[in-house]
């Protein structure tokens, strides 16, 4: 089944395969039971090549720490999550694109949510296969679409969402594989279809990420994979206004996105040409 997974769809086995050894730690910022099993043997082999980006033999690491930043990435997003579902009029939460996500599985939802998973129709057949029989704790919809076709919106609906309630969407691991009009358009068309105060959360880097010679190492393997990095920004806050939320943006390591797990500085807004990862989130006005 992996075989029908293209470039971008593996990177959510890396993301799996990262999740899986933060279980194994004594430290752990949080415990995917599933996440073994959805690497596969896949998995394991991406995050062997990201280590020796990472951490080369006989260099100080240049790049960020890939496996510090998804454990707090992947916690942040926990937290975030489950803070919506405490609200009463959460009923709907998305998630685009889902990979080999198990929060529906491994976390616990109130009875009155709805939990969609949009991702491209193998993603999801080989998510389904390698789970098996285990049960999501909550009322689970799978809506097997690419977020580039022109009606994913209509197989959401169909599937049993409301776009006149409020929603919360995380777009966890997207923004950055794909290039800036597809972005700006992704979330246009999400808040298109998000009634006022919907949530929204999402990562993404900045422009200088995507540049600095001391990234190469980092970038090409992800290039070199196939899915290159394609879009960062300085201003993300801007960006997700301009397309009808107002926003915030806080940087792995500082307060609330840390979780003492950040190795490195975390630069100033106004500094030029450093390397940043943003945490976004925000409401639909």
């Amino acid at each position: 089944m992996t075989a029908a997974l293209d470039a971008v769809e593996r990177t959510a086995l890396l993301t799996a395969a990262l999740r899986a050894a933060e279980t194994l730690r004594e430290d752990r910022l949080y415990e995917d039971p599933y996440a073994a099993v959805l690497a596969g043997e896949i998995g394991p082999a991406l995050l062997a090549e990201i280590r020796n980006a990472t951490f080369p033999a006989g260099r100080e690491r240049s790049v960020p720490s890939t496996p510090d930043y998804n454990a707090i990435r992947t916690r942040f997003f926990d937290d975030y999550l489950q803070r919506a579902a405490e609200d009463p009029a959460t009923t709907q939460i998305v998630l685009a694109p889902a990979g080999m996500d198990s929060r529906a599985h491994r976390l616990t939802w109130p009875d009155r949510v709805r939990w969609f998973e949009i991702d491209r129709p193998a993603v999801l057949a080989y998510k389904e296969e390698r789970l098996g029989g285990a049960a999501p704790g909550v009322d689970h919809r799978k809506v097997a679409v690419d977020l580039t076709s022109p009606d994913w919106e209509q197989s959401l609906r169909a599937a049993g969402y409301d776009p006149t309630l409020p929603s919360t969407w995380l777009l966890e691991g997207l923004l950055y594989y794909i290039p800036e009009a597809d972005a700006h358009r992704i979330l246009q068309r999400v808040a298109a279809i998000s009634a006022p105060g919907s949530r929204i959360a999402a990562d993404i880097v900045n422009s200088a990420a995507l540049t600095l010679p001391h990234m190469r190492a980092l970038l090409d393997v992800f290039a070199d994979w196939g899915c290159p990095w394609l879009f960062g920004t300085d201003e993300p806050e801007a960006l997700f206004e301009s397309c009808g939320y107002t926003a915030q943006a806080l940087q792995p390591g500082e307060e609330g996105a840390g979780f003492g797990r950040w190795p490195d500085p975390v630069p100033p807004r106004t500094e030029r040409d450093v390397r940043r990862v943003f945490f976004v989130h925000g409401r639909r006005r």
